[in-house]
């Protein structure tokens, strides 16, 4: 299989992108964040056409997720066990997606962003990760066997070399050490990222000031893998070129090869 997480930052605005990063890239699993779009907006028989099931979790122009397979899917689930809440009315956000695609169990996920440190959005997204990490803790504790895949953007910089200068970072989120903790504490229920061991690029570029051209970049987008996932994972990869030309993403897709 060939796992693939993108967001895509508007699937609408980038639908031909997308479809054309599957054809090329021989991509069997495909999950996206920031599909910005309710699903009667999604382009479900763009996908369809392309030979994907797709299932879509959004409501609005915020958030969104997604997961394209070529290989199946099943077992949909749109929020995980403990799942925090957000907003006024409080309510669970479009930011989890659960399917089972030949046996593995991926989840796309879009991590809220934290805002800055003293914001109720940061305690949110620390609680949000936590209780990610609980859920997964005991779906490998009732199956130890599991092949569980959490990717997506995480928006977190978990070592000062996922950015392009720390210095620039201070006082900020995403590299802050309760993120990063955060991040770390996947390993203390079993996960392991498994990207990192083959790709050392960044995976977003914001789009002001340059920052493409002056690869000056963050690396926020992962796969956290169960044990029997990980012991499977034969390489990563990132697709550089889709963060160039008009119409591109911030972010680009970060690729896992399972055998």
């Amino acid at each position: 299989m060939r796992l693939a997480t993108w967001n895509v930052n508007s699937i609408r605005t980038r639908v031909d992108r997308v479809l054309a990063f599957l054809e090329r890239s021989g991509t069997d699993v495909l999950a996206m964040q920031e599909t910005k779009c309710r699903e009667d907006q999604f382009p479900h028989l763009a996908f369809q056409a392309a030979g994907y099931e797709v299932v879509h979790h959004g409501y609005n122009q915020w958030n969104g997720v997604a997961v394209a397979s070529r290989v199946g899917v099943s077992d949909v689930e749109t929020a995980f066990e403990g799942m925090p809440t957000w907003g006024d009315p409080a309510g669970a956000e479009a930011r989890a997606l659960g399917v089972t695609c030949a046996g593995v169990r991926v989840w796309s996920l879009y991590v809220p962003n934290g805002r800055v440190l003293h914001d109720p959005h940061y305690e949110y997204k620390l609680q949000w990760l936590a209780a990610l990490r609980e859920a997964a803790g005991t779906w490998l504790r009732s199956d130890p066997d599991a092949r569980i895949a959490l990717v997506g953007d995480w928006n977190i910089a978990p070592r000062d070399e996922d950015v392009w200068d720390i210095s620039v970072f201070d006082g900020a989120t995403h590299v802050s050490p309760p993120e990063r903790e955060a991040f770390r504490a996947f390993e203390d229920v079993g996960f392991t990222e498994v990207t990192r061991a083959y790709v050392d690029q960044y995976t977003y570029w914001d789009y002001q000031r340059l920052r493409f051209p002056r690869n000056e970049g963050m690396r926020i987008d992962f796969v956290q893998a169960s044990p029997q996932l990980a012991a499977h994972v034969v390489g990563a990869q990132i697709d550089r070129d889709e963060r160039k030309g008009k119409g591109a993403s911030d972010h680009v897709p970060v690729i896992v090869d399972v055998d």
